[in-house]
């Protein structure tokens, strides 16, 4: 018989009740792509559910993550994040919460090693350079999609913008899959998806993959070149960490014990092909040593949103 995350101290009464677990954007991004992937796992080994909750709606996942904030700290709910999360301090001056002290960090259970230069089937534009001159040639810029203002997505597109010196206009969506599904009906004509929930649409021949934001290639979409060497030299950006978060004040007997169920989940085969499919290494670094990391990106991200001039909306 299983013992499920909460029944080390606070599930006696309760030992099926489910674990909730927010994600908060949409479903098939790929926030919520790996945050179920990761749970399913977990779920398998610890013989309880562990139901996804997407709240999708306000900026940058705001809803979500105050939800989080304001749970009970039993174990019972429990968020997934992408590193955009650390992002929103520097887009917004009255959050709902406080980043650092409402949740408690357990692990980034992925590191992201880029995004896919995604364009609709319909942009004449075969490689990165003839995107390059179609943008320049344009009365109008191009328009890109993303997950949303701050989010991995939108810095890849705005230092590529940067870095090509070209006009693009953001069209910022409600989530990872909402802004894939604009790039491939013609809504907007360039995205930065990541690989693994781009890569039918781009072997379906709906959207073409032009580049990777990478250092290198990603092993789902080795035909694809990374960015650097299709066409703008030194280009660089990683897709960030996802991670699990826990509601300030959780006893870290619970921290501890759902730390040690992900690395075990991450010890898996098909999950580790899956994520390193997708272009991303497993991690799991400590919830001591991720919450170092997590004080630090807030910095650092916090001066590239002001590089770019990234204003919220």
């Amino acid at each position: 018989m299983h013992a499920g995350i909460g029944t080390l101290a606070y599930a006696a009464d309760y030992p099926n009740r489910p674990v909730r677990l927010i994600v908060a954007f949409p479903p098939g991004g790929n926030v919520d792509v790996f945050a179920r992937l990761l749970a399913r796992q977990v779920e398998s080994q610890i013989g309880q559910q562990i139901v996804v909750d997407n709240r999708a709606g306000g900026a940058n996942g705001i809803v979500g993550y105050d939800i989080v904030a304001k749970a009970p700290p039993d174990g019972y709910t429990l968020l997934s994040a992408a590193f955009a999360f650390v992002v929103n301090p520097a887009l917004y001056d009255n959050l709902p919460y406080d980043t650092e002290k409402d949740f408690v960090p357990i692990t980034n259970f992925v590191l992201g090693l880029g995004y896919v230069m995604t364009v609709n089937a319909g942009v004449p534009a075969q490689s990165v350079r003839e995107l390059l001159a179609l943008a320049k040639s344009r009365s109008e810029p191009l328009r890109y999609s993303s997950a949303g203002i701050g989010n991995g997505q939108h810095l890849a597109a705005e230092l590529f913008r940067l870095k090509a010196g070209i006009p693009l206009l953001h069209v910022p969506y409600k989530g990872g899959g909402p802004a894939l599904t604009a790039v491939v009906s013609g809504e907007t004509q360039l995205s930065f998806p990541s690989p693994i929930p781009v890569a039918p649409h781009v072997k379906s021949g709906r959207v073409r993959a032009l580049g990777f934001t990478g250092s290198t290639r990603v092993s789902s979409l080795p035909e694809v070149p990374t960015i650097a060497e299709a066409g703008l030299p030194g280009f660089h950006f990683d897709a960030g960490w996802h991670a699990w978060f826990a509601p300030a004040r959780t006893p870290p007997a619970i921290v501890n014990r759902v730390y040690a169920e992900i690395t075990k989940a991450l010890q898996e085969p098909k999950l580790r092909e899956a994520f390193i499919a997708g272009g991303y290494e497993p991690k799991g670094d400590t919830p001591v040593e991720f919450k170092k990391i997590v004080h630090s990106d807030i910095k650092k991200y916090a001066e590239i949103v002001k590089s770019a001039k990234i204003v919220a909306q």
